[in-house]
């Protein structure tokens, strides 16, 4: 094979919901065995098998580059990961793929053991030329707080967060300026906020330029058992303005991202290359998701404030639940999935703010067509049930457990954490509205039957 191969044809391969490869051009297929992997069994190349779970664990199509091992080679390669939304399965389309000689330290290897094995190390990490993390080994996770495979590939200082000398220096800038190694930069782990000491030395490729940084990290213990010992239980208290500083810190600028990203995709100020196009594609659709989780956060924040009130209007559920399933068409047709919504004649009074009644049925016919098979019925029914109006949405899925039913309306909690979908605060979210608005959501399901949501708010005479 050529030092460069960037002019092959992408390389296609499935991964199956466990990790497994259950399908790979010859390319792939024959670098998977290399690496001690077989079609069945689950992916043998690290950076691949990270890839295929992030984009799994998010529902989105995630775009990376990343360089794999191949013997005394190394391969960049760009790797587009594609969940299903209905199997689970991820499909990897790979492009860009090129051949070159792995870094090799100049070090001798006595120098390279001696190197980093440090005294009450909690972590080794290693970065490429652009600081981005290639590896991370997790000594201590007790203290450590971090999950490895999510942050190879981002910056090291999405890991840690360098602090400086009393003269304003960072050891870590010096010793980049320098290719010099450094020891005991003080930082901590963003995450965490625990103070830990780092210590590094620059990695140098055959031809003497910096290839990158190898080095770890060790925790101040005192420190950190000090801030344990005063520290009160944790808990998330936000400030009353953080809806406005959200708005204005993310929600336009991904609205700007999100928009140009789609007019590139869309080829609008003319050709483009296809995989350029496929990325801009990913940019957007990854903006939309954090859009979404941005949305949640705000909710979430204006609902678990104490003086937080839903209005009290005339409002029609049935109108309501409609207007809902009409936002959802496009999806359903997507998903191959039929939504029966209320006729246009029904009418149902109730009480409630129109706004957040609608957000509710969204949340729940969305997660009504997430959940379903292909070729399936979503139903919609709106009924008067006492004093209180309410609307069914029923779905033809594969149900919830009894066990489940409760879990799935707490924070961060969903349906099967194992399918991809959104970020676990949907039902909890809509729950604590329908109450503030006097009602309530019940769910009525049981594995292989589908499952009934039911939003109930009080009902209004006319």
């Amino acid at each position: 094979m050529t030092a460069l191969d960037s002019n092959l044809p992408a390389v296609h391969a499935m991964i199956d919901r466990d990790g497994r490869l259950i399908e790979a051009d010859p390319r792939l297929n024959d670098l998977n065995i290399r690496a001690g992997g077989a079609i069945g069994a689950p992916l043998a190349i690290p950076q691949l098998a990270t890839l295929a779970r992030l984009a799994q664990r998010l529902g989105i199509l995630v775009s990376r580059g990343i360089a794999a091992a191949d013997g005394d080679d190394d391969i960049d390669m760009w790797v587009r990961a594609e969940p299903d939304p209905v199997t689970a399965h991820v499909r990897l389309t790979i492009s860009g793929w090129r051949v070159r000689q792995a870094w090799l330290s100049p070090a001798p290897p006595t120098q390279r053991d001696h190197d980093f094995v440090l005294s009450g190390a909690a972590a080794h990490w290693e970065t490429d030329a652009g600081l981005r993390l290639t590896h991370l080994s997790v000594v201590n996770g007790r203290h450590c707080g971090v999950e490895a495979a999510p942050l190879l590939g981002q910056p090291l200082t999405r890991l840690f967060a360098f602090t400086g000398s009393d003269d304003g220096i960072l050891p870590v800038l010096e010793a980049l300026a320098t290719r010099n190694s450094f020891q005991n930069q003080p930082a901590s782990i963003r995450d965490t906020a625990q103070p830990v000491l780092i210590s590094a030395a620059p990695r140098l490729d055959t031809r003497g330029g910096f290839a990158g940084l190898v080095g770890s990290s060790r925790f101040v213990e005192a420190a950190f058992n000090a801030a344990s010992e005063a520290a009160e239980p944790l808990t998330v208290s936000l400030n009353p303005d953080f809806s406005v500083k959200l708005d204005r810190a993310l929600r336009a600028p991904l609205g700007r991202i999100i928009a140009n990203a789609d007019s590139i995709n869309a080829q609008s100020e003319g050709p483009l290359r296809q995989d350029y196009a496929d990325y801009a594609a990913d940019i957007a659709a990854a903006g939309r998701h954090l859009l979404g989780l941005v949305d949640d956060l705000v909710d979430l924040q204006a609902i678990e404030r104490a003086d937080f009130v839903a209005a009290a209007e005339p409002i029609d559920l049935s109108d309501i639940a409609r207007r809902a399933a009409g936002l959802l068409a496009v999806r359903a047709t997507a998903a191959h999935v039929r939504i029966d919504r209320p006729g246009g004649d029904e009418v149902l009074p109730a009480t409630g703010e129109f706004r957040r009644t609608l957000q509710i049925l969204v949340n729940l016919i969305g997660n009504a067509v997430r959940y379903s098979p292909l070729d399936s019925m979503v139903w919609i029914r709106a009924e008067r049930s006492g004093n209180f109006a309410a609307v069914v949405v029923a779905d033809q899925g594969k149900g919830i457990a009894i066990q489940d039913q409760a879990r799935i309306f707490e924070k961060f909690e969903r349906v099967d954490t194992a399918e991809p979908g959104g970020s676990g605060l949907g039902l909890y979210i809509a729950r604590r509205l329908a109450r503030a608005m006097g009602g309530d959501i019940t769910v009525d399901s049981a594995p292989g039957q589908g499952a009934r949501f039911i939003l109930t708010l009080p009902y209004r005479d006319l």
